[in-house]
């Protein structure tokens, strides 16, 4: 991971005369300053590997609370004495609470920093799986789950921002990276949540309150970053005065005569995007809706369905692991070739055929292939890191990026909650998957349509503009 890390250097010079220089350089030679000791490489590099680490570990904790539930959730209806319905609503607290709470992230990192919210995010979520197994009753745990999930939930909003600052110039990469840690994380959950519940005696609540410890390790890397705000990023040092002046004069020069179709600076301080007048903004919402509303479907309920069809607990958990895990290595590649490509339409009309097929298949033999449907849909499901890339890609700046990222998921989880609650009414009433997973197919088709829309070559402030 460190190959990713800039290398910064420092130069100093004595202060040259400024009498024979322009207003626009000598303006700038009053301003230009020789970097001081204090300003060097180290707390940079140090600070750039932390948030590597944080964003790894951080990426982890970003499911767990919720395939570790799908795996337990028929132990949890029964402990807890839930309906089919309350079932399906507890299915559907993720992308209410990710829409509520997501859109506070960009607020709260002006305030604070993105950082320090992020850290307060895995603390939430700690308390959350700490509390929620033993609040005692369906509305106490309802209420913990939606204190782990606002940690998510603002995470979720503020990832794609830290990597458009710290690392703007490997989006990909790192959109990848963390992609495939989250795809490991929510894959680990599914696949362990059970056996470790059996190891600790069997209790579920046991099983669920364990994902806690992971989270608070993910506070950890944050701490120092966030104390040494000094090594955030920020403009590269000045440069020695004489270089100095000279560049700030050709730049002032190339502004005036640029300024006919000169865009906002797209600095930190860039005045906020009419961002409901982009098309772009609106396709990527509605398409982040429609691909969290079958991830949640298929973390929520994957896994009864399995378990409806014969399949043992054990082996529906592997399966539901199986579905996540396809997006540790997918979820790395995938965003590097959505980088590398114009128009990323064609990814997301690849992702949404192996949805149809995967769902078809749970719907004409669902345990006699529950292999090949649990892969088809891990495919599918890689829709979300493709997502996450495209909206580093149709922002051009921080800002942007940060508006469009909370405009993006905010809108898309509203648009997800009846999904995983209209499959658990569906359920309930028509007694079987039938209808459920006809319910899916459907909803995959609006999906491919709005992500070959999100996927054009456009930026949001452009649309804005106009």
């Amino acid at each position: 991971m460190m190959a990713l890390m800039a290398r910064e250097e420092t130069t100093r010079t004595t202060t040259p005369t400024t009498a024979q220089q322009p207003p626009a350089a000598t303006a700038a030679a009053r301003t230009a300053r020789a970097p001081g000791p204090a300003r060097t490489a180290t707390p940079r590099a140090w600070a750039k590997r932390l948030v590597v680490v944080g964003i790894v570990l951080s990426a982890l904790n970003l499911r767990p609370a919720i395939t570790s539930l799908g795996a337990l959730l028929e132990e949890v209806r029964d402990g807890l004495g839930m309906s089919g319905g309350v079932a399906g609503l507890l299915t559907s607290v993720p992308s209410l609470c990710f829409a509520v709470f997501g859109v506070m992230a960009p607020r709260l990192a002006r305030r604070f920093g993105p950082a320090a919210v992020v850290c307060a995010g895995m603390a939430a979520i700690a308390a959350g799986l700490v509390i929620r197994p033993y609040a005692g009753g369906t509305a106490g745990f309802l209420a913990a789950s939606a204190l782990a999930l606002m940690g998510i939930a603002v995470s979720n909003v503020l990832m794609p921002v830290i990597v458009k600052r710290w690392f703007p110039d490997r989006v990909g990469t790192m959109t990848g990276l963390y992609s495939m840690a989250l795809s490991l994380g929510t894959a680990t959950a599914a696949a362990v949540t059970v056996p470790v519940t059996h190891a600790l005696g069997g209790g579920w609540q046991s099983g669920l309150t364990v994902w806690a410890a992971l989270a608070l390790v993910a506070v950890l890397p944050w701490l120092p970053v966030v104390r040494d705000r000094g090594a955030a990023p920020a403009p590269a040092p000045a440069p020695a005065p004489q270089e100095a002046v000279r560049k700030e004069a050709v730049r002032q020069e190339a502004v005036r005569q640029e300024a006919p179709r000169q865009e906002q600076p797209h600095g930190e301080h860039t005045p906020a995007l009419r961002i409901t007048r982009s098309r772009t903004a609106w396709a990527l919402a509605v398409f982040f809706g429609l691909q969290a509303t079958a991830a949640y479907v298929t973390m929520g309920w994957a896994a009864q369905i399995f378990r409806d069809a014969g399949v043992s607990a054990g082996t529906a958990g592997v399966l539901l692991a199986v579905i996540m895990v396809m997006g540790v290595p997918l979820a790395f590649v995938i965003p590097r070739l959505a980088t590398r490509l114009p128009h990323q339409g064609p990814i997301v009309l690849v992702l949404g055929v192996c949805g149809l097929a995967g769902y078809a298949g749970l719907y004409l033999a669902p345990a006699a292939g529950a292999w090949a449907w649990a892969v088809l849909l891990g495919i599918s499901n890689c829709a979300f890191p493709l997502a996450l890339t495209m909206v580093g890609m149709r922002a051009r700046s921080g800002p942007g990026v940060a508006q469009l990222s909370a405009f993006a998921q905010s809108t898309g989880y509203l648009i997800s909650i009846p999904g995983p609650l209209l499959v658990g009414v569906l359920y309930q009433s028509s007694g079987g998957w039938g209808l459920p997973i006809a319910f899916m197919i459907v909803l995959m088709v609006p999906q491919m349509v709005v992500g070959w829309l999100a996927g054009r070559n456009r930026t949001v402030e452009d649309e804005a503009a106009r």
